[in-house]
């Protein structure tokens, strides 16, 4: 972890740098750097792996496009790259990182820079956090603390670069130069970043958005640090490096985790920091790569191929039924004087008249006609039940609003899509004695139809493809079997306003938890859970889906 030990110049400025003048770099050969923007606005490059991933699908799509001359791919799953960041899809449009079992989501960028530069070396400048892990700088200031290095300067300030702290390159420590709390600072050695055509000037290490930058060198929100400017460069200001970052462990060989995972009470959250991953997930239909891992450790190749995965078609948007005719199919008419009792929907007396009887009319029901459902027994006013029902769905089902029985088939509001099945041997952390299944849904964005909250608006789908992973056991796949049968009843995700995001016209999940982290459960989201296969089952009970329907 030695950082370099500088001779010469004893302090330096971003100005007493060679090639670090406002200016491009004319160099031909370009390396790509993808980086995501943490809680304090700070842009954190993405491993080198895991850039050459991205960048090659976002290259490929780029050529398919022009040659095709259809649009180019939405969005960027993260997983093969690095099981760690399973949760993770880049929306491409958008230039988000979108976490799909909390929501949360950050900006990303691409910049591109010379490829003799720390970027194009892989080498990669970090700071000491809170707890003791690494942080890497962001990619323009690890170029510039090599260009300093080169240069044989002892201490430089990164003050032009939007950053209150001086680095003292033979101390190996950087000071806050307002309230002068020392870090430690590394220089590590990965993976290059991966090549890019670059037809457009380059970055020369200093963050640049100027408009020949903007549009030619990089993709992404500006940055507030401009090269051509110091108006946003805050010479003063302590800029935050606090607690709250996430990282994998204090040993110098293990990554930063550059995600916020809410620290949860109870022994399934124990982080399993600086363990070795044991994964390498490979794509649908090809060999496993072995690629390295986040933690700083490659990942064996696994002697897995996955099978062609299988396809789910789901249920088209239901036909409207006659409301009426679905209210009298389910429930009984009450027949005399109705129990003393209030209807749970209008909470009014059974005897009194319907609370709905100004809202709903029905040409069969009377406002004051009690019935009771057939197998619960629970009873309500007729024409609150149709009220009920006018307002949902319409799939010709109903599920009592005392006991949530079921009564039909229930159906969903989801957007159309499509639903993948594959299997590989690895198995999930409490169930070693299986392999994984995984699923993966895919759903795009579209426009709504009758049954959504807002007919004819538009609907985004952030975060797909979500993969999603089950234990290749016998509950497993009763679980498995039953979520395809929620899938063609609609049932998985609807549309509606995100609970973390609240982002509104959006495809979310409905009510079915799945777990989308492969070996780690520091989000509730992952394995081990000895308790979620049971969970789950419940969950899809409660929407009709049982063992009972796969007989049908």
């Amino acid at each position: 972890m030695a950082a370099a030990q500088g001779a010469g110049s004893s302090s330096a400025g971003p100005s007493g740098l060679p090639g670090s003048a406002p200016g491009h770099s004319s160099s031909s050969t370009a390396v790509a750097v993808w980086e995501w923007q943490d809680e304090f606005g700070r842009w954190r490059p993405y491993r080198g792996n895991v850039c050459s991933y991205i960048e090659q699908v976002f290259q490929a799509s780029q050529q398919k496009g022009r040659r095709l001359g259809s649009g180019h791919l939405s969005s960027i799953p993260l997983g093969p790259a690095d099981p760690a960041l399973a949760p993770y899809v880049i929306d491409i449009p958008s230039l988000t990182q979108f976490r799909q079992d909390t929501g949360t989501m950050r900006a990303v960028r691409r910049h591109l820079f010379p490829g003799d530069s720390a970027a194009g070396q892989g080498i990669v400048w970090e700071w000491q956090n809170d707890e003791g892990g690494w942080s890497p700088y962001e990619m323009n200031v690890c170029v510039f603390l090599e260009q300093a290095r080169a240069t044989n300067h002892q201490r430089v300030d990164l003050r032009l670069l939007g950053y209150n702290y001086e680095v003292d390159f033979v101390a190996q420590v950087q000071t806050n130069k307002t309230t002068r709390f020392r870090r430690s600072v590394q220089r590590r050695l990965d993976a290059p970043y991966p090549a890019a055509a670059a037809p457009a000037p380059l970055h020369a290490g200093l963050a640049c958005s100027c408009q020949q930058c903007w549009l030619g060198g990089g993709t992404g929100p500006i940055t507030t640090r401009s090269r051509h400017s110091l108006v946003h460069s805050p010479s003063s200001a302590a800029a935050p490096q606090g607690s709250g970052r996430t990282v994998s462990a204090s040993s110098s060989s293990v990554g930063f985790v550059p995600y916020n995972k809410p620290a949860l009470s109870g022994a399934r959250s124990t982080p399993r920091l600086g363990a070795q991953s044991t994964w390498a997930l490979p794509q649908a239909g090809a060999a496993s790569t072995g690629l390295p891992g986040t933690n700083g450790v490659s990942a064996p190749n696994l002697p897995v191929k996955m099978p062609k995965p299988s396809k789910v078609t789901q249920a088209l948007a239901a036909t409207p039924t006659e409301p009426e005719a679905v209210v009298r199919k389910y429930l009984e008419e009450v027949k005399g004087s109705p129990a003393d009792e209030d209807c749970i929907i209008c909470m009014e007396k059974l005897s009194s008249p319907s609370g709905y009887s100004d809202a709903s009319e029905g040409s069969t029901i009377k406002p004051d006609t009690v019935g009771h459902l057939t197998g619960c027994q629970h009873s309500f006013h007729m024409l609150c039940v149709l009220a009920m029902y006018s307002s949902g769905n319409k799939d010709g089902s109903l599920q009592c609003p005392s006991c949530k029985t079921i009564y039909g088939e229930k159906t969903g509001t989801q957007p159309k899509g499509k639903m993948e099945v594959s299997t590989f041997s690895q198995s999930l952390p409490g169930h070693k004695d299986c392999g994984t299944i995984q699923i993966v849904y895919h759903i795009s964005r579209g426009i709504q139809g009758p049954e959504h909250p807002n007919p004819g608006m538009p609907y985004t789908a952030r975060g797909f493809p979500r993969y999603c992973y089950l234990p290749d056991n016998e509950k497993g796949r009763k679980v498995l079997e039953l979520l395809k049968v929620a899938w063609k009843r609609r049932l998985i995700f609807t549309v509606g306003t995100s609970s973390t995001t609240g982002e509104s016209n959006t495809v979310v999940w409905n009510e079915i938890h799945h777990k989308t982290e492969l070996d780690t459960n520091l989000s509730g989201h992952g394995y081990p859970d000895p308790n979620y296969l049971d969970n789950v089952l419940a969950e899809l009970a409660a929407q009709g889906v049982t063992e009972a329907c796969l007989g049908q």
